[in-house]
């Protein structure tokens, strides 16, 4: 179910505005010496919550910058379900961060640089699109790549 730009394309500017709030995001991971990972979750062009990647400063593995983020917009919503919401995340999530997101039922996630070791959304599977979940989540990758990979560097 992936949506992968031919080289050339131009992703709207809606994605990439939200998708440099995401990349501020992951520098403040990277300025705690973190993984350099943020992500943004919007409804209807309104921000909803901000995060970023905290496992080793948590001493928590679950605290991956999608994680945070659906706990804090949990919080603030009121609701652990979060429909007709886009989540925007610099690194391609991996298999936990994405069944959460499904839990939560997230309508879209747009991600940055692929990620070739833990990438489940067409890097080293494609979870997206696996008829077994209950929850189909629509996604575009590649918004941002080049800056996204360069906080990784």
């Amino acid at each position: 179910m992936g949506i992968t730009p031919k080289e050339g394309n131009v992703f709207p500017t809606l994605d990439k505005k939200w998708m440099q709030l995401a990349l501020k995001q992951a520098r403040l991971a990277q300025k705690i010496n973190e993984v350099p990972v943020g992500a943004v979750l919007v409804q209807n062009n309104q921000l909803i919550e901000t995060a970023h990647n905290q496992p080793i400063n948590n001493n928590d593995p679950t605290a991956h910058a999608e994680i945070q983020l659906l706990r804090k917009a949990g919080t603030k919503l009121n609701n652990y379900r979060m429909p007709n919401t886009t989540l925007y995340v610099t690194l391609e999530p991996c298999t936990m961060c994405l069944g959460a997101m499904m839990h939560a039922r997230i309508e879209t996630i747009v991600f940055g640089a692929f990620d070739k070791k833990t990438g489940v959304c067409g890097s080293c599977q494609d979870l997206s699109s696996n008829k077994c979940l209950n929850h189909s989540i629509k996604i575009k990758s590649g918004v941002l790549e080049r800056k996204s990979e360069a906080k990784r560097s």
